[in-house]
């Protein structure tokens, strides 16, 4: 593979420079003479062939007689359109929008886009398209999305589980603002943890991510930005109620407190007091909880000095009980009177981040990125207690600039971090200490035309890992016009928390054992995979309106991972790898806008997702092999005042799924060896009275279908068959809810 790679590589390369060449100078006026203006943008229009301007001015981009309109446009200064009909090299001066009336430019742009020209298979998820869909928290940001699966965890506890390429959250890295957030002891519920309407808008990331955000990523990186103080409105509220007991108040405060400050309050606070037990099997159906969630939020912007930080701070409590409809949990808790379980959380972040961009020679960027975090979960299933407390701390520096000219890119920098873990596991403690330090170098080469890739290289020691290395690499190569043509590759290595990772399987009568005891993380090895990725993109115009189709491959090839067995019936058995372990996922995506304020989203994947167990080697349960997803969105056009309609709506097909456990097994708790397939459809109106005020209605699951005895030994939750986790699908049914949304810009 790594072979293919490099020739690859070499053969583009050579395709790359043999293009001919339109050459030309940017110039801005200054006290009446013509300066060169560096770092100005050049590009073809509807295309992805752009250029950025050298030190002195100068640009060279690739020439066709079919390009005739060239863009050259710059910050604060008035965007021209050029037009060309050689390859004869040109001269131009932009004029500083200070000397211009203002002007007013609106567009629609897409609510999910991705990049022609970037190297990474990277999809952009704007704050618009999350509100198609009730996306109360980060957990459920993902419906409408074909690149991210999401499930429930168990039949109890309401938790959704993502996964990506077809491995679940722990071998993504999940971040906020790129600061690694999601990990260690939240990972089963910090997707819950970060209200939808902080978010700005989401990066997802295919594949080996970048080096100067860690080594932890395996099957990719998700990204979420939060409101910006500067930009987002005055005042924000947001209520929610639905019909399965849920309700929701969000509130946004900004004001701006000097020339170069702004200050935000974000309050978020959930509720369900309302028990439903709709299948009749004594046990809640959803959870009764209650969250509290207040985030305060500074920005520092110097434009002048070319100076932008953000300063965080943020508590959060969440609280949540699930179990038989009859557990008192004054009464009832470690005693076989009645299950029940509470899962208590409390949560205290502070994050900043401080970057600096160089006035004069805009190329020169640096950052720092600090944080910390305090994580306390008491929690118990039944009879099992689970407690960990985790405190982190996280540091990045990083430095951006240019060898020679803007074509060659560099980044660098040194990152560490300390995590702290103390861990009650029924009755045994299980506490240790991580601190990892590394340095890390990335080079982006442009030629400012067809190809663009990147390589990136880190090296880290860690107290438990070990020393290592983490190489990555992303390829992006434009054979034709509207074109992209992209390969990855890299390595990941982390550290498996089991319990924390895996704590639906307390709420069942599985015994907890781990068969390795020589590592150093549970006695068991760290996880280290190589992923790798091939994909195009091609957009097109069909009967004059616009779209794209995306095919790709993911493979991700484990040299080592630590499997979570639950083939054998009542145990769940940790152990390090002995044999093959794969993913390979397969996608092909259509967007397609078939008329105006039209938007349609087809995909379909295949998953072949493989591990050897100790009982042979097997497909993954609960992974279905084919999945088929439609979204489609309308808008109607804007009244005089504002006001318009969206409807949205999202259609999800899922496969058979295998359950784990031996056939005969199965058979006794009254399961097949697979599940049958799954269909749900999801539906939102949204009703836009103006830009300050707006209602929205809708439905999940509105074909209401459910799955029958979602919990196994539900008639005898102490006995040595109850399960939670056999879940594959929804287990609620239909649930409607509705909404408002106001703003004071």
């Amino acid at each position: 593979m790594k072979k293919i790679l490099f020739i690859l590589l070499f053969t583009v390369s050579v395709f790359g420079f043999s293009q001919e060449k339109l050459t030309g100078i940017i110039t801005e006026i200054v006290d009446d003479k013509e300066v060169p203006l560096g770092g100005a943008n050049v590009f073809w229009l509807d295309t992805s062939i752009g250029a950025v301007t050298d030190f002195d001015g100068n640009f060279e981009i690739d020439y066709s007689p079919d390009y005739k309109k060239l863009v050259v446009s710059y910050v604060g200064y008035k965007t021209d359109t050029l037009t060309v009909n050689s390859a004869k090299h040109i001269k131009h001066s932009l004029v500083s929008t200070a000397n211009l009336d203002e002007v007013t430019v609106t567009a629609r742009q897409k609510a999910t886009a991705r990049s022609f020209i970037e190297p990474a298979n990277v999809l952009n998820v704007s704050s618009e398209e999350l509100l198609k869909a009730a996306c109360c928290n980060l957990a459920e940001s993902f419906e409408t999305n074909p690149s991210i699966d999401v499930n429930f965890a168990d039949a109890i506890s309401g938790t959704r589980q993502i996964k990506m390429l077809g491995l679940t959250s722990p071998y993504i890295l999940i971040t906020t603002e790129n600061i690694p957030s999601i990990r260690g002891a939240s990972q089963a519920y910090g997707l819950s943890f970060t209200p939808g309407t902080w978010v700005e808008s989401i990066q997802i990331t295919k594949g080996a991510g970048s080096v100067t955000n860690g080594f932890e990523s395996i099957a990719g990186q998700i990204n979420a930005e939060l409101q910006k103080p500067s930009m987002d409105d005055k005042l924000f509220v947001n209520a929610y109620g639905a019909g399965n007991g849920r309700l929701e108040l969000n509130t946004h405060l900004n004001t701006k407190v000097g020339e170069k400050w702004n200050t935000g309050l974000y309050i978020h606070g959930n509720m369900r007091e309302t028990e439903f037990d709709k299948n009749d099997d004594s046990f809640l159906d959803a959870p009764l909880m209650k969250q509290v969630n207040v985030m305060n939020r500074w920005q520092y912007t110097d434009t002048e000095r070319g100076y932008v930080g953000f300063f965080n701070i943020r508590y959060l409590n969440d609280e949540k009980q699930t179990g038989q409809v009859n557990f008192d949990k004054e009464i009832d808790r470690g005693t076989t009177n009645a299950w029940g379980s509470q899962i208590n959380t409390e949560r205290f972040d502070v994050s900043s981040k401080f970057g600096f961009v160089n006035p004069d020679l805009p190329w020169r960027t640096g950052g720092i990125q600090l944080a910390y975090s305090h994580h306390n979960q008491e929690s118990y299933f039944g009879l099992n207690d689970y407690d960990i407390t985790h405190n982190s701390l996280y540091a990045n520096f990083q430095y951006n600039s240019i060898i020679g000219d803007s074509r060659h890119k560099i980044k660098m920098g040194v990152s560490a971090a300390y995590d702290s873990y103390k861990e009650l596991v029924i009755t045994q403690d299980f506490n240790r200490i991580e601190n990892s330090g590394g340095a890390f170098v990335e080079y982006n080469f442009d030629n400012l035309g067809n190809l663009n890739f990147t390589a990136g290289l880190r090296g880290d020691i860690h107290n438990r890992l070990g020393a290592f290395i983490t190489p990555r690499f992303h390829l992006r190569y434009t054979p034709w016009e509207r074109s992209a043509f992209r390969v990855s590759a890299g390595r990941g290595k982390r550290s498996a928390n089991i319990f924390a990772e895996n704590q639906q399987f307390f709420a069942s009568s599985r015994e907890f054992n781990i068969l390795n005891n020589d590592g150093k993380i549970y006695g068991l090895d760290p996880e280290i995979a190589w992923n790798y990725g091939v994909s195009y993109m091609q957009g097109f115009n069909l009967f004059g309106r616009g779209g794209d189709i995306t095919v790709d491959f993911y493979r991700t090839d484990f040299e080592n991972q630590i499997v979570v067995d639950r083939e054998t019936p009542n145990e769940i058995n940790f152990y390090n790898l002995e044999g093959e372990s794969f993913s390979n996922n397969y996608q092909v995506e259509l967007n397609y806008n078939p008329f105006q304020r039209f938007d349609m989203r087809l995909a379909y994947k295949y998953y072949d997702v493989e591990t050897t167990y100790l009982s042979g080697k097997k497909q993954n349960a609960l992974t279905p092999n084919h999945r088929f997803f439609v979204n489609t969105a309308y808008e109607t056009f804007p009244t005089a005042k504002g006001g318009h309609w969206k409807f949205d709506a999202t259609y999800n097909y899922l496969g058979e799924q295998r359950f784990a456990g031996t056939k005969s097994y199965l058979n006794t708790i009254g399961l097949s060896e697979f599940s049958p397939s799954v269909s749900t459809l999801n539906a939102q109106v949204t009703k836009v009275f103006s830009s300050n005020f707006e209602i929205y209605v809708g439905g999940e699951n509105i074909t209401n279908v459910k799955q029958d005895n979602p919990i196994v030994g539900s008639d005898n939750p102490f006995g040595s068959n109850f399960d939670t986790t056999y879940v594959y699908g929804p287990i609620f049914g239909s649930s409607y809810y509705a909404g408002i949304r106001y703003r004071l810009n």
